[in-house]
């Protein structure tokens, strides 16, 4: 039994020893030190790669929770054994951080971010045939109006700024950023990154980034001629502007071409049935000059949903619009035509119904006060119309068919090249770049002000974050390949054996892992605990820098 006066302290470990592992597999630090050196005879302690992996750890130290960056996170950290022994956690100051941080946007942090990933990227056989667009707006909480922030840097950074701008989150009052960033391969490896200003246009940024990618790619020997594909934002500004790339986009609905498709009868489409509910029909189209493929895809799931979608707003149009009716069925109009004038302007506002006038009532009055005289005659004062509200039907089932349709288009013209199912496929492997963030909950991290300083420190940590989300699918991708490969599965939350459990998931199956610290005849030794078999068994898939932080055999 342990003795009260023998324990000297505690540090938190949980899954960073993972990430550090990570970060050490893919040489990540290596290849920022190669672009990033320091002078170790002007007192340097850390090296850049060091001080970009602490804020890594730190970015995916939080997983189940907001992401909050600040230079304190290290301090209850073993991290001599997560970096070198000669380390300690006060070296990761405000200071180091931000002078990191200004490096990285001097190298460019696009730049940075896109060489590093794509050496990655070759060298584990990650980089697919398709680059896969997407943006992402990401909300501060922090002091960026902070006395501190460099109004100079401000100014001189026309590019980028924390702005409002159009929220996807639904939180127009706050403050925010724009990060793009393009994934490629099955497992989604990111593989490009920018950061905008709050406010910047989906519809602009998408196809430039795209261009600015394309002629990187072209500077890098192993790099491949990526298809380009991204949402409809993309499609107007790459047919006029981008003909030397290829691209594959969904077609705007609200353009005259798709909307002659869309509407088009079943009977007159030949389809292509394919799996899980979805049929395809492909043809050539001609929009503003540029010759394209053009694929009519109808999902059967989709359909169901926007129909009933459909039908809800329908029955709510109907209850709203009765109360409506109710009260001008009380109006008394001076001629029918009047009355007739008023409905027209009311239906107006119906998108679903019409409106028929089932009666025309004449309204009377006798001429002066008490009984009328016998034999007189009632004078007409107005009229009232009764109104009866049915379905548009022809409008609803031309609704109803344009539902779970849509278009997709590309300038890859040969189907051997892309055939019209891989269209198909391409597209919806586009939900696995929205899902990138997924570590981020809420799509908000609150940062300390070092990191807002300058506009281009900002922009500097948004290249850090996709070096975690890097750090992050490679991790998953590499335990996901290890228990394949060793015919292996680890419990879900549900407790059922999984061989594709999440990162997040692993976080907290290794929650509560410490280095307890032990004090035994004057000498201090240091114990991993709390660790379980399953914890134990993820960790030996991670190689013996993994197995040594946690302080196991590599016989484990």
């Amino acid at each position: 039994m342990l003795q009260e006066d023998q324990i000297v302290g505690s540090l938190v470990l949980d899954h960073l020893g993972i990430i550090s592992s990570v970060i050490d597999k893919i040489g990540l630090m290596s290849k920022i030190d190669a672009r990033l050196p320091v002078s170790q005879e002007k007192g340097a302690k850390l090296t850049m790669g060091e001080r970009v992996s602490a804020m890594i750890l730190n970015g995916l130290g939080f997983m189940d929770d907001r992401l909050y960056m600040f230079p304190e996170f290290l301090s209850n950290k073993p991290v001599d054994k997560l970096f070198r022994p000669d380390v300690r956690s006060d070296m990761f100051n405000d200071h180091a951080l931000g002078r990191c941080l200004d490096a990285i946007s001097d190298y460019g942090p696009t730049n940075l971010f896109s060489e590093v990933a794509f050496e990655i990227g070759t060298a584990f056989n990650l980089l697919g045939k398709t680059a896969r667009l997407d943006t992402t707006t990401l909300t501060v909480f922090g002091e960026y109006d902070h006395p501190t922030l460099d109004s100079k840097s401000d100014n001189q950074t026309n590019e980028f700024k924390i702005s409002h701008g159009y929220s996807k989150d639904g939180r127009p009052d706050l403050k925010q950023m724009v990060l793009n960033i393009a994934t490629t391969g099955a497992k989604s490896f990111p593989i490009w990154m920018e950061a905008h200003k709050g406010n910047a246009s989906d519809k602009i940024i998408l196809q430039q980034s795209a261009k600015r990618m394309s002629a990187f790619c072209k500077q890098l020997k192993a790099a491949p001629a990526f298809l380009f594909v991204s949402d409809s934002a993309m499609y107007e500004k790459c047919v006029i502007e981008n003909p030397a790339i290829h691209w594959l986009s969904r077609v705007p609905g609200s353009i005259n071409q798709s909307k002659v498709y869309l509407q088009k009868s079943d009977k007159d489409i030949t389809w292509q049935i394919l799996e899980n509910g979805y049929k395809i029909s492909s043809f050539r189209q001609v929009y503003k000059g540029v010759d394209q493929r053009w694929l009519l895809v109808y999902s059967e799931q989709s359909y169901n949903k926007e129909v009933a979608t459909l039908e809800r707003k329908i029955d709510n149009e109907y209850d709203s619009m009765r109360k409506v009716i109710d009260k001008f069925e009380n109006q008394l109009f001076s001629c029918k035509p009047d009355g007739e004038k008023a409905l027209t302007f009311i239906s107006k506002s119906i998108k679903y119904h019409e409106l028929l006038i089932t009666q025309v009532k004449e309204i009377t009055k006798y001429n002066g006060q008490g009984r009328p005289k016998q034999g007189a005659q009632p004078t007409i004062i107005g009229y009232n119309l009764s109104i009866e509200m049915v379905p548009n039907r022809s409008k609803i089932d031309l609704l109803k068919a344009q539902q779970g349709r849509f278009i997709l288009a590309t300038n890859e013209l040969d189907n051997k090249v892309l055939t019209d199912h891989d269209i198909l496929l391409e597209y919806k492997d586009q939900y696995k770049t929205e899902q990138g963030f997924r570590f981020i909950k809420g799509n908000a991290f609150e940062v300390s002000s070092v990191f807002l300083k300058k506009a281009s420190r900002i922009q500097a940590l948004m290249m850090v974050m996709t070096l975690c989300l890097m750090v992050y699918s490679f991790s998953e991708l590499w335990l996901h390949q290890s228990l394949v490969q060793h015919n292996a599965t680890v419990p879900n939350q549900l407790k059922k054996p999984t061989q594709k459990p999440t990162m997040i998931w692993v976080s907290r199956l290794f929650y509560g892992i410490h280095e307890l610290h032990l004090k035994f005849k004057g000498y201090i030794k240091k114990y991993v605990i709390n660790l379980k078999k399953v914890t134990k068994q993820i960790i030996s898939y991670f190689g013996p820098k993994a197995m040594a932080i946690y302080g196991l055999k590599t016989n484990v």
